[in-house]
C-alpha cells in the first residue's frame, strides 16, 4: 500500500486550496461586516443572512440590522475575495429608459468620457418607479462602483440617506433642486413649463391643453405650465395624463380626449416629442390645421422634430453637455481635486412650424 502523507506539523502553512480567504472591506469607508454586527448586537453571520437570505432572519432583527446598514452606509462586497485592489474602476449610471434618444445621448457621451479616463460604466434601467430605483441601486452598489450617476432628483428619503453615507461621488442629472445629494448637472423642468406657456401666450393662445406623462419630472413641467397660464387668467386647462414611457400611440389617442373635454382647444403642450408626433398625426386625421387651428409644442427636440410636417416646435436640452459635465464632475472628485457643485445647463424653446 502506498504510504500516507504525514500529518502537517503544528504551525505549518496550509495549501492554497485550504488557505483562509481574507475578508474584503465592506464599504468605501473601510467598514466591515463585523462593524455592522457589533452596532446591531448580532453575529456577523446574521448580517450576512440579512443580505443573502432575509427570509431566514426574524423580522425585528432584520429591521434592526437594516437600520444600522443605512446609518453606517455599509455596502456588501460581492466581488471575488481574491482581488488585490479595492478599486473597481466601475461607474454606475441609472436611467429610466433608453427607448428613445432623450437619455441615450447623455449616457453615450458620459460612457465615452469615463472610458477614456479608464473607467467602465455599468448601465441600469430603473423605469419610473422610485421603489424600483431603490432596489436597483442596492444591487448596483454591491458591485462596488467608485461613483454613481442618477437621473432626476426625486428619491425616497431612505435612498437619499443611504447615498449620502456610502462615501462615493454621486452626480444627479436632468433636473434641479435646492437639496442635491452631492453634485448636480441639469435644468429646471418647472421653468420649461413656464417658458412654453409664455410661448403660447405670445401667440395669443386662449384655450391651451396638455398631454403629459405622470412621472415626477413631467409633472414639474405641467405645474410650471399651468401656474404661468393661471397668472395670465387662463384656468380650467384640458389635460390627459399617461403612464410613462411616452409613445406616439399615446399621443395620438390623447387628442380626441382633449377635444372631448374642450372642443375649442387651440394649442397643446406635449410632455415629450413622441407624444407631440402622435398629437400631430391625430390632428391631421381629424382635419385640424396645424398651427392655424391647433398649435403643438413637444419636449426633447429629438432628431425627427425637423422631419415632421410642419416641423415640430420643441424644447431643446443639451444632453451631450449634461453627459460630459457629469463625467468631468465625477473624474474631478475621483482625482481628489473636485468638490460638490451644481451646474444648470439651461434649455431653449425652439420655435418651428407647428406653433
Amino acid at each position: 500500500m502506498p504510504n500516507k502523507e504525514p500529518p502537517a506539523a503544528a504551525g505549518a502553512e496550509l495549501p492554497d486550496a485550504a488557505a483562509p480567504v481574507r475578508r474584503m472591506r465592506g464599504g468605501p469607508k473601510g467598514l466591515r461586516i463585523t462593524d455592522v454586527a457589533a452596532q446591531a448586537g448580532v453575529a456577523p453571520i446574521t448580517v450576512s443572512r440579512v443580505f443573502n437570505s432575509p427570509e431566514t432572519v426574524a423580522p425585528e432583527t432584520l429591521e434592526r440590522v437594516r437600520q444600522v446598514v443605512q446609518k453606517l452606509g455599509y455596502v456588501p462586497n460581492r466581488l471575488a475575495g481574491g482581488l488585490s485592489s479595492s478599486r473597481s474602476r466601475l461607474i454606475a449610471a441609472i436611467v429610466p429608459t433608453i427607448a428613445h434618444s432623450l437619455f441615450s445621448e447623455t449616457i453615450q457621451v458620459f460612457s465615452e468620457t469615463m472610458s477614456r479616463a479608464g473607467y467602465q460604466v455599468l448601465l441600469a434601467l430603473s423605469g419610473y418607479d422610485d421603489s424600483s430605483e431603490e432596489v436597483l441601486l442596492d444591487a448596483v452598489l454591491s458591485r462596488r462602483p467608485e461613483g454613481v450617476l442618477l437621473t432626476g432628483v426625486a428619491h425616497t428619503d431612505s435612498l437619499r440617506e443611504r447615498l449620502a453615507n456610502v462615501g462615493i461621488p454621486i452626480v444627479e442629472t436632468w433636473d434641479m433642486t435646492d437639496r442635491p445629494i452631492d453634485m448636480l448637472v441639469g435644468f429646471s423642468h418647472y421653468q420649461i413649463g413656464v417658458a412654453v406657456a409664455e410661448h403660447f401666450l405670445q401667440r395669443n393662445v386662449r384655450k391651451p391643453g396638455l398631454v403629459s406623462a405622470n412621472d415626477e419630472r413631467a409633472l414639474a413641467r405641467r405645474r410650471g405650465f399651468r401656474e404661468r397660464l393661471a397668472q395670465a387668467g387662463i384656468s380650467g386647462i384640458a389635460e390627459v395624463l399617461v403612464a410613462p414611457p411616452s409613445s406616439v400611440a399615446l399621443g395620438k389617442a390623447a387628442l380626441p380626449r382633449l377635444i372631448e373635454q374642450a372642443p375649442d382647444i387651440d394649442a397643446v403642450f406635449c410632455g415629450s416629442d413622441l407624444l407631440a408626433i402622435g398629437t400631430l398625426n391625430a390632428a391631421r386625421q381629424m382635419g385640424l390645421s396645424v398651427p392655424s387651428r391647433l398649435a403643438i409644442c413637444g419636449f426633447g427636440d429629438l432628431e425627427f422634430a425637423t422631419e415632421t410636417t410642419p416641423q415640430l416646435t420643441s424644447v431643446h436640452v443639451d444632453g451631450t453637455r449634461i453627459g460630459v459635465t457629469a463625467a468631468r464632475c465625477l473624474l474631478d472628485r475621483l482625482s481628489g481635486s473636485g468638490q460638490s457643485k451644481v451646474t444648470d445647463v439651461g434649455f431653449e424653446v425652439v420655435r418651428r412650424g407647428s406653433s
